[in-house]
């Protein structure tokens, strides 16, 4: 269908709108069809535009708020410039994740994301095992990430209580408490993996939640910003802002610091694959959802660059900051700007809601990792976890076993805040080595011997292709030295200890069951000739 480019007020708008409806019905016929070629038949419904799928990818990613939740990390960790510079850094490294993701996704969009790529691209004989291990990496990565963020939302409503009640008691049971316990966060965590499990349960209300919550990010994140400058006083100068280095872990390398704070903001660029899972709940995959990608990284880097910056020029006292009886570095530098515990806790509100959207987006972004995972049987009871809900549109069972799971992990964070925080660090690089798979299976392939998506940036994409590569090494090395000096059980990196627990449960599972189970590329071949034999062809 031939559509005339528009002319000024010739064609009344809500043509133009009908004109774009229509051409989003023949891509769903089209994007069916190829769906089919693949392997896969259409379960979900193709309800997500080019801006909702962005709001839920951004809403998901949120770096700004990522910034806020992880404060502490980079202010022990060299200060404000490792905030500062490692956003830039961070934001450069993971717009070469966004190029290589966005390639692959174009080329071949499917909610399976990784592992669908790795199965594509591998040599036969490998084809299944590393599917499979990028598929379960690549879950294991999502799963801690929604405890991450369930975790820094809890922390966050707790601060306020502990900010705005430094002397109420707290009972239970007969029993007093004048602190904020851990139990008591767990519970706040508890309460926010509940309402993202309820809010992802109707499918037809998620794309409208994901646009809404973008608007939310942005609104807070500009009020928040605006007021915290307008009320502080005096504010810092530039030089503590931009060249005042801070190292208070007990390394005496401050370039080991320096690394260590990065963590800060590169979990704030994290997630990137999210809307890759969401290729068949979205019309034209292959060109909205690279769009959606590095629209991401783009709102990200410019939010998180000018909210910590302002920040930072307002911040008053950095040890009050560090030791905060609130536990929450962002809410006590709030407190310091507007001198006022009602202030704080309204912007520290904003800061929840926000992350509420985060939490919402999350359990969207791992239901359909584990829902696409499923259909290829990678997961023990896959027949449950893969069925598709008829009236709510959603994975149902896989989105509930997920938020079961992800309750479950909030155990770790009373028994160990240490170990609850390198699980934190291992969902970065877990999820980099799910991205480094199917990047390195590309470059050994030819990145000429596959057929192209419409985002394709070909030597630019092979530079992005290496550097990706080459951090996911980095990281996987460099964010497994402990947080500080000298190394108690109490400040140990468990890292190791996280990739040991997941990779045994990986393997196990493989070597157990898996290889026997797994859909192999060739029943997909061979599903893909019935489908295509038995679906209409879509009209050009």
């Amino acid at each position: 269908m031939s559509v005339p480019p528009y002319q000024g007020d010739d064609i009344p708008r809500n043509e133009i709108k009908s004109v774009d409806a229509s051409r989003d019905e023949l891509s769903v016929d089209s994007d069916a069809a190829r769906l089919a070629e693949m392997g896969y038949t259409q379960e979900m419904e193709r309800g997500f535009s080019k801006w909702t799928l962005l709001g839920v990818s951004f809403a998901l990613t949120n770096s700004w708020f990522g910034i806020s939740a992880s404060l502490v990390t980079g202010i022990s960790s060299g200060g404000p410039i490792v905030t500062v510079y490692g956003i830039v850094i961070i934001a450069i490294i993971n717009g070469c994740v966004a190029v290589s993701l966005s390639e692959l996704v174009s080329a071949m969009p499917n909610s399976g994301g990784q592992y669908f790529w790795a199965s594509e691209l591998s040599p036969k004989k490998y084809a299944n095992f590393l599917a499979y291990t990028t598929g379960a990496i690549g879950y294991a990565g999502s799963l801690f990430t929604c405890a991450s963020v369930a975790l820094a939302i809890g922390s966050a409503l707790m601060g306020m209580i502990q900010l705005n009640h430094p002397n109420l008691y707290f009972s239970l049971f007969f029993l007093f408490f004048r602190v904020i316990e851990r139990w008591m966060v767990f519970v706040a965590y508890q309460i926010f993996n509940l309402f993202a499990w309820v809010f992802n349960c109707w499918g037809k209300i998620l794309p409208k939640i994901g646009s809404f919550f973008l608007y939310v990010s942005l609104v807070s994140m500009i009020t928040i910003t605006i007021t915290v400058l307008a009320t502080s006083s005096p504010k810092q100068n530039a030089r503590f802002v931009f060249a005042n280095f801070v190292n208070n872990t007990g390394w005496e390398s401050n370039a080991i610091a320096f690394i260590v704070g990065l963590i800060n903001p590169n979990w704030s660029f994290a997630c990137l694959d999210s809307a890759t899972h969401l290729a068949e709940e979205v019309p034209r995959p292959e060109r909205n959802i690279p769009f959606a990608i590095m629209g991401t990284v783009a709102i990200g880097f410019f939010t998180a660059f000018i909210y910590s910056i302002s920040m930072f020029f307002s911040m008053n006292n950095l040890d009050e900051l560090v030791f905060s009886s609130t536990l929450v570095p962002i809410l006590e530098l709030y407190y310091q700007a507007t001198g006022s515990k009602a202030g704080a806790t309204f912007l520290e509100f904003m800061i929840c809601f926000t992350g509420l959207g985060c939490q919402i987006a999350c359990h969207t972004w791992q239901a359909r990792l584990c829902w696409s995972f499923a259909r290829d049987r990678g997961l023990p009871g896959s027949h449950l976890w893969s069925q598709v809900h008829p009236k709510m549109g959603i994975p149902f069972y896989a989105h509930s076993m997920s938020c079961f799971v992800v309750a479950l992990l909030g155990l770790l964070y009373i028994g160990s805040t240490t170990a609850f925080n390198s699980m934190v660090t291992a969902c970065i690089v877990l999820l980099y080595i799910s991205y480094a798979v199917p990047i390195t299976l590309l470059l050994i392939k030819g990145r000429n011997n596959i057929k192209h998506g419409p985002f394709w940036l070909g030597g630019f994409g092979l530079a992005a292709n290496i550097v990706t590569l080459i951090w996911t090494l980095f990281t996987l090395i460099m964010y497994s030295f402990p947080y500080g000096k000298p190394v108690t059980a109490g400040s140990m990196n468990y890292v190791s200890a996280v990739y040991a627990v997941v990779f045994v449960l990986v393997f196990g599972y493989w070597f157990l069951r898996g290889h026997r189970t797994f859909r192999s590329k060739d029943e997909r071949v061979v599903e893909a000739e019935h489908l295509t034999n038995h679906i209409p062809q879509a009209s050009n």
